[in-house]
């Protein structure tokens, strides 16, 4: 499979324009976030137990509110993405919060490069490895800075959501990944109707490679669930069947919309 060259140009750029939107939409809600709401999910929370004193790595974490949340649950915790004007966000936040959560701007697989330190945890969730084009080489930095014994916890969107079209009538996509997904699109997810427009490059990612990918790289899988609901209203057709439980309304609970794991890096 052939990769773009430009592909970290041009996504860079799209969330960057995406984080100038997303700061002040209501999807993130940052005046609550500002007040002490906790932007983690049960999902993720119910993996990550106790993090209270351990030092957690956040991958991929956008402009730092699930990383921010976790240093208001006493984690040392360092917080990682491509978007530069996303991590002067999160550091802003940050130093307003009178937090003290690190942030590092860089590619994730370049991370060995900025940063020399094991964590007890490493953590990233929801619309992350769709953005990675190899995800042999995404396990490989997710066990290099893991502790022996430590714990990567992930929660992400279900592979069979990304195979339909955007208002989920018909399988447009490849539940496997062979090619990348090359799209352009308007608006964003927090807010359907904002005046922007960028091109992305993504890639689906079949259960079967994330798992393989971690066994590989000397993680074993602890925990493995399926759900058929998001934590997130920010697809087309979608109706709140609980509070805070999002479901396509016309597939009802008939997909799975996302999963979780838990994996434990083998002590030497």
């Amino acid at each position: 499979m052939e990769i773009p060259k430009d592909y970290l140009d041009i996504n860079k750029k799209t969330w960057n324009d995406k984080t100038d939107v997303h700061v002040t939409s209501d999807f993130y809600d940052m005046e609550g976030f500002l007040k002490g709401k906790n932007t983690l999910n049960e999902i993720e929370l119910s993996l990550l137990g106790d993090v209270s004193g351990k030092k957690i790595l956040h991958l991929q974490c956008h402009f730092g509110q699930d990383t921010l949340s976790l240093a208001r649950l006493d984690a040392k915790v360092t917080g990682v993405d491509l978007s530069d004007k996303a991590i002067e966000k999160a550091k802003e936040l940050n130093t307003k919060l009178n937090l003290d959560a690190k942030f590092v701007n860089c590619d994730v697989y370049d991370l060995p490069n900025h940063l020399d330190e094991k964590f007890d945890i490493v953590f990233t969730s929801y619309g992350t490895i769709g953005w990675l084009p190899d995800l042999d080489k995404w396990a490989e930095v997710v066990s290099h800075f893991l502790k022996p014994g430590g714990t990567f916890v992930f929660a992400e969107f279900h592979p069979v959501v990304w195979m339909f079209d955007y208002d989920f009538k018909e399988v447009s996509y490849n539940y496997f990944n062979v090619e990348p997904i090359i799209e352009n699109e308007s608006g964003t997810y927090a807010d359907k109707n904002a005046p922007i427009e960028n091109k992305t490059v993504s890639w689906n990612h079949p259960l079967s490679e994330v798992l393989n990918a971690l066994i590989d790289n000397k993680l074993t899988i602890s925990t493995f669930n399926e759900f058929d609901y998001s934590p997130y209203n920010c697809f087309n057709e979608t109706e709140e069947f609980e509070k805070g439980k999002f479901r396509i309304r016309h597939l009802g609970n008939k997909i799975p919309i996302t999963y979780s794991l838990s994996a434990i890096k083998k002590q030497l």
